[in-house]
């Protein structure tokens, strides 16, 4: 027997055995999804770059402008982005037909940042039923946080249901006997900032107490009624549960009664437009909730945050605004999404997106004010549980010194 030869047979099945081993582990390590391969990472969104809604398609510019731009550096792990922005134009059925072509035919690896309550219900099912990730979205309905029965699903705005227990906890602090009058949007809307808000009165020992309530339907084509009957009540802080047109007239109908209640708003109905056309000197002394700095303002404009999104626009989107608001959150979910690919390594599937996603607890995006990170976790999609609270002073917000955690 020749044992040279018995040795070299060993040693290469050995090295064989070795060989394949560490491929099976690479193999395991690399793993890869529909949208997702060696060289590419294929993600999607919708909004409305369209129609009434067309403002917020800047959304979309602002994710593509990103991506060029880490794709000219190298892209993420090695890999180029590909990033698909459809117009839904805020339309249910449009949604539907965008998302169905991003999920069937372009076979995106995960969505993020897509607008809107009602587009995004409409294909919530469906994507939770492909398993593909539905992540930052631009809507804070409580509906979303459900890992349970939807645990592809995940919003990136403060879910109403938080912002509405941090302004009744303001309050309860600054007005503990408070007699309350609310008016809300008689839908989901509505009711997501007037059950929470309820139940924080009622847990701190019930001396804050609402005293008159009123809905109001969105064809209505006015409030009058209503606030001329809450105002009737006796009540001294008046919280605010409107959207649109209806936030305008009700501002301003409090201004035209002489009722000086302190106001209590939702976040999302702050705009500048909005308080303009109830008259911006009728909104001062209001109440909301902040959790986001601002671009074009000299409160940030030395803030590191503001100025790399300046540094960015000037040199990928020259034609936006400088002050353009929508923009600044636009980059700061693409800065999260990229964060979240990036976590992700070489294991690009879709469970392992969703992991990395529902693992951002303690990351700060850049659009947020300091003291401001996201909280999600496997069993709870809450997106952050500390905001600011803010008064307007009839020209700007005045952020409280130190955030409230609900």
């Amino acid at each position: 027997m020749n044992l040279r030869s018995t040795s070299v047979f060993t040693s290469a099945g050995a090295f064989a055995a070795v060989l394949l081993a560490a491929t099976s582990v690479a193999a395991a390590e690399k793993k890869c999804d529909p949208g997702a391969s060696d060289t590419e990472i294929k993600i999607g969104q919708t909004v409305p770059h369209s129609g009434p809604g067309s403002l917020y398609g800047v959304l979309g510019r602002v994710g593509e402008a990103y991506f060029q731009m880490l794709n000219e550096k190298g892209g993420i792990n090695g890999r180029k982005v590909k990033f698909l922005t459809l117009d839904d134009s805020y339309s249910s059925p449009k949604a539907v037909e965008a998302t169905r072509r991003l999920v069937e035919q372009e076979e995106v690896l995960a969505l993020y940042g897509s607008l809107g309550t009602a587009p995004q219900t409409a294909v919530h099912k469906y994507l939770n039923s492909k398993k593909v990730p539905q992540l930052l979205l631009n809507t804070g309905a409580s509906k979303w946080n459900d890992p349970k029965n939807f645990k592809w699903t995940m919003a990136g705005l403060p879910l109403y249901p938080t912002e509405a227990r941090i302004l009744a906890k303001h309050v309860v602090s600054v007005k503990p006997d408070a007699k309350i009058a609310i008016l809300y949007q008689n839908d989901d809307f509505g009711r997501d900032f007037l059950g929470p808000f309820k139940k924080v009165l009622e847990e701190a020992g019930g001396r804050a107490k609402v005293v008159a309530e009123a809905s109001y339907d969105l064809t209505e084509p006015t409030i009058d009624s209503q606030m001329i009957n809450l105002s009737k009540s006796g009540a001294d802080v008046f919280y605010n549960i409107t959207t649109g047109k209806a936030t305008s007239q009700s501002i301003r109908k409090v201004a035209e009664l002489g009722w000086k209640p302190l106001q209590l708003l939702s976040a999302g109905s702050t705009g500048r437009s909005i308080l303009n056309a109830a008259g911006i000197e009728n909104a001062t002394g209001i109440v909301a909730i902040r959790y986001s700095k601002e671009v074009g303002v000299p409160r940030f404009e030395n803030d590191p945050d503001v100025k790399a999104f300046e540094e960015f626009r000037q040199k990928y989107l020259p034609n936006v605004d400088k002050d353009n608001t929508i923009a600044y959150a636009g980059y700061g979910q693409v800065v999260t999404m990229a964060e979240i690919l990036r976590r992700c390594g070489d294991n690009l599937t879709r469970e392992n997106v969703l992991k990395q996603a529902t693992s951002l607890k303690g990351f700060h995006s850049p659009y947020f004010l300091d003291g401001i990170e996201y909280s999600y976790t496997s069993d709870d999609y809450t997106p952050m549980k500390t905001l600011y609270i803010s008064t307007f002073n009839g020209k700007d917000w005045d952020i409280s010194d130190k955030p409230v955690t609900e």
